[in-house]
């Protein structure tokens, strides 16, 4: 089980640029029980593990631009601290509820985002205005919700990059790649050193599987329509959303 959900996890990643954290933490929570706090610390060594066999080909292809890239990351970078920091303290506070609360209305919010969104009119300017600039305070809060929930990464990041700079798509995915990678890497260290925890052998599992999903998910996508995909996955992130908060209303209710 913990194989298949890392190769599954890491085909869709490589197929469509997204869904490491967005994907991993609530499968560990819903599916194999793993607390909410140790769940988001395993997405995001797991996110970092599978990005990082990804970065190198994107690099190599010069599908990076890497002036977009510093602003992302300098707004990106100290917003996961502060996720990292707000969740450790939850942790620290048994707050369990609250942190699946929260992590649910993360989820709902980014999916019905993602899901306005791929509706959105695509521009016909063909030289739109230089607006890289904000991508350094947008990424904040994006950061931070990547280092609560591991989670928004490759959705808000693609998202952003597509709104606000005029990159060609397969640039967009790979300045997105390496940007994800940076927070997973970052805010699994800070994880990490606020004495947030790793299930060894299910860390391991996840990334033995995620290696043959990458390789499928990279042969795979240059006869796969990403768009559809995308969809799919921002349908089931709502679903999955509102799974928890439901759930955390429901047991709420009955305490």
């Amino acid at each position: 089980m913990e194989y298949l959900i890392g190769f599954i996890i890491a085909m869709f990643i490589a197929l469509t640029g997204v869904g490491a954290g967005t994907i991993t933490t609530p499968l560990l929570i819903l599916f194999l029980g793993v607390p909410t706090s140790m769940a988001v610390s395993t997405g995001l060594v797991f996110s970092a593990a599978v990005k990082l066999v990804l970065v190198p080909s994107q690099i190599a292809r010069r599908q990076v631009n890497w002036r977009v890239l510093g602003f992302m990351v300098l707004g990106g970078l100290p917003g996961v601290l502060l996720g990292s920091l707000v969740l450790s303290h939850l942790a620290t506070a048994g707050s369990t509820k609250i942190m699946n609360g929260l992590l649910g209305a993360i989820l709902v919010l980014t999916a019905m985002y993602q899901i306005a969104f791929s509706f959105r009119t695509v521009s016909t300017v063909q030289d739109p205005p230089d607006r890289v600039r904000w991508l350094a305070l947008l990424m904040f809060p994006v950061g931070a919700e990547v280092g609560f929930s591991s989670a928004g990464a490759g959705a808000l990041g693609s998202a952003a990059l597509l709104s606000l700079t005029s990159l060609a798509p397969s640039v967009v995915v790979g300045t997105d790649i390496l940007f994800g990678f940076l927070l997973s890497l970052f805010g699994s260290g800070a994880h990490l050193l606020q004495g947030g925890g790793v299930r060894q052998a299910l860390l391991r599992h996840l990334i033995i599987g995620g290696l043959g999903g990458v390789v499928v998910g990279t042969i795979s996508a240059r006869y796969i329509p990403r768009r559809p995909l995308r969809f799919a996955l921002w349908v089931w992130l709502f679903i999955i959303g509102a799974q928890f908060l439901y759930r955390n209303a429901f047991v709420s209710m009955h305490w």
